[in-house]
């Protein structure tokens, strides 16, 4: 059986901001709470969806609001276990194992804490493969699966049983409530067993993400060839590479919006504007979008390889804009319709990113 050790910590936290594309979430806090579970709980086994009890329980689980929230406002250690007890006791039965919600910033390494903590092991799946701002972007969704029941915590000890008829009511809800929680909550929600997690979620989302950030690490080494080495692995490729001239940020409906613009280093004609919710969403380049969600857009350090989430952005930095192709469930009519541009707001329909290789 795989374990996730301390030293997989960093690489899992690199990766996790590479796929967050911007969001999910600062993941400092969540290093901090997986390396102390750790040190007192032991290494977190790893498990497939496929190996587990078919009719066992998996109960995914994440926080939930503002990105620039989470950054100063700490949880309290208890909404973990408060809110998956309540959903053992609403299902009836006791969980087999946790799982990310999605491997993106402090959502990807926060469920393996937990699973530390509660003597579960975490399973090796996701159900996005990247971030996404809203409950019910998953491929869950797709699959049928709903997210209700759903329960919810916050910092003070409030706690919410959500019943929705759909999941896009489950995301307002839950979105309303946490706004009144102060912008961050925990929350677990679509459980599911592990058939229906082997046949519908994205598994083997957890390793996929530690690879990328062993990658990551590479980079920052300064081994030869690892930015080649890393690109190709994540099938993305440099789109622009700029200074960042602007930033604008504001917090509104739970959530984390803005837009930041670079500057080519190159040639200072060039701009690239980045639209945000939570998430990196669209990509302008002159005013054209040259790359929309589904599909990841990330923003890295030119030296260091090193991901930045949108809360960490910060006037002069020097980025490349990388772009990679969303999992393949992102890329059907059914996952555009879901997550594409369309579904943010925007009047552009979605650009399908060549794939690198």
């Amino acid at each position: 059986m795989r374990k996730i050790t301390l030293d997989d910590i960093e690489d899992l936290a690199a990766g996790a901001v590479v796929l967050g594309t911007g969001g999910g979430g600062d993941p400092y806090v969540a290093k901090l709470m997986l390396q102390q579970a750790i040190e007192r709980y032991g290494p977190v086994p790893v498990v497939d969806a496929a190996d587990l009890d078919p009719d066992g329980l998996i109960l995914p689980v994440a926080m939930v609001g503002a990105p620039t929230v989470a950054v100063e406002k700490f949880l309290n250690g208890s909404e973990a276990t408060r809110v998956l007890d309540a959903m053992q006791e609403r299902v009836g039965k006791p969980a087999v194992a946790v799982m990310p919600f999605e491997v993106g910033g402090m959502n990807t390494l926060y469920p393996v804490a937990v699973a530390a903590e509660l003597g579960l092991p975490v399973v090796d799946a996701d159900s996005m493969r990247r971030a996404f701002p809203a409950i019910e972007m998953t491929v869950f969704t797709l699959a049928g699966i709903p997210a209700s029941p759903m329960t919810l915590s916050d910092v003070k000890g409030n706690y919410v049983l959500c019943e929705t008829i759909d999941n896009d009511m489950a995301e307002k809800l839950i979105r309303a409530c946490t706004a009144q929680m102060g912008m961050i909550s925990v929350m677990v929600g679509y459980s599911l067993t592990a058939r229906q997690c082997a046949e519908s979620a994205i598994n083997g989302s957890l390793s996929y993400c530690l690879e990328i950030g062993r990658r990551v690490r590479a980079i920052g080494a300064g081994d030869a060839g690892a930015y080649e080495a890393f690109l190709e692995f994540c099938a993305a490729q440099i789109l622009f590479t700029g200074k960042v001239v602007d930033i604008e940020r504001r917090t509104v409906e739970g959530w984390a919006r803005g837009t930041v613009t670079l500057e080519h280093l190159d040639d200072p004609t060039r701009v690239m504007r980045v639209e945000i919710q939570n998430e990196n969403l669209i990509a302008f380049e002159d005013g054209e979008p040259k790359v929309t969600v589904p599909d990841l857009i990330t923003l890295i350090d030119v030296e260091t390889g090193m991901a930045m989430t949108t809360e960490g952005l910060a006037y002069g930095q020097r980025l490349h804009l990388i772009a990679m192709p969303a999992h393949e469930r992102w890329r059907t009519p059914e996952g555009i319709a879901l997550a594409g541009p369309r579904k943010f707001g925007y009047d552009i329909d979605y650009l399908p990113l060549v794939v690198a290789r």
